[in-house]
């Protein structure tokens, strides 16, 4: 009975342990499963939960202090309600506002789990995830400013009429946008037009490839494995 008892508690004491590997799964799951959210109505709701399990391990992720967590629960909410419930983007100061909460809630995510993973110290696996998923996080906060950007002018991007099946793109759109940028693949049909598009698309493609040369880089170098 008791060692029945105490495996809830061994589970809870596991994913505490591996917290940013699971964090960077589900975002990973994240990025695989976005295509066949419009596809098919399976992957779309598949798609919701796995984005509400994000913002769930990334409140996790941050539970360091008690100011930490209250912070990242209260900017969670309007995360979890736009990518979850799907709320309609318009020009509306209602959507403006929810989308920009979201972007915080991710910058906020990256900074604390950024702190975390770059102190001091001896890398470990966990701190590798750890930064791994300050990456994908940094993907998916530039898709809520790309999506500012489209909302606030409509011709900010160009969608090539000739492999896009839609004029205006929509948030997976930018998602594939915004990590085709971050890795210097390049996003094949859809092209910055504004100003602003251009010299954020340029921003976010220094930032992903300096993070992975310089820091990425340096992590691995110095992560050693356990002496068994």
């Amino acid at each position: 009975m008791a060692r029945d008892l105490n495996r809830p508690f061994s589970l809870f004491q596991a994913v505490a342990a591996r917290k940013f590997l699971f964090l960077f799964l589900f975002l990973l799951g994240s990025l695989i499963l976005y295509p066949f959210a419009d596809s098919s109505r399976v992957g779309y709701y598949v798609f919701r939960v796995v984005s509400g399990a994000v913002i769930l391990f990334c409140v996790y992720a941050v539970s360091m202090r008690r100011w930490v967590i209250l912070a990242a629960a209260a900017l969670a909410i309007p995360a979890f309600a736009n990518r979850v419930f799907n709320l309609s983007v318009d020009a509306s100061a209602l959507s403006i506002l929810n989308i920009s909460l979201s972007f915080v809630f991710d910058a906020f995510v990256v900074v604390i789990i950024f702190r975390r993973v770059f102190a001091p110290g001896q890398p470990s696996a966990e701190t590798i995830f750890g930064a791994l998923c300050i990456y994908l996080l940094v993907g998916f906060a530039f898709t809520s400013i790309f999506g500012m950007i489209s909302i606030l002018n409509a011709h900010a991007f160009y969608l090539d009429p000739v492999v896009n099946h839609h004029p205006h793109a929509d948030r997976f759109d930018f998602v594939y946008y915004s990590f085709a940028t971050m890795s210097s693949v390049g996003a094949v049909g859809i092209t910055p037009v504004s100003g602003e598009a251009r010299s954020l698309t340029v921003i976010e493609s220094v930032i992903g490839l300096l993070y992975l040369v310089v820091l990425i880089s340096r992590l691995v170098a110095a992560y050693r494995h356990p002496v068994a």
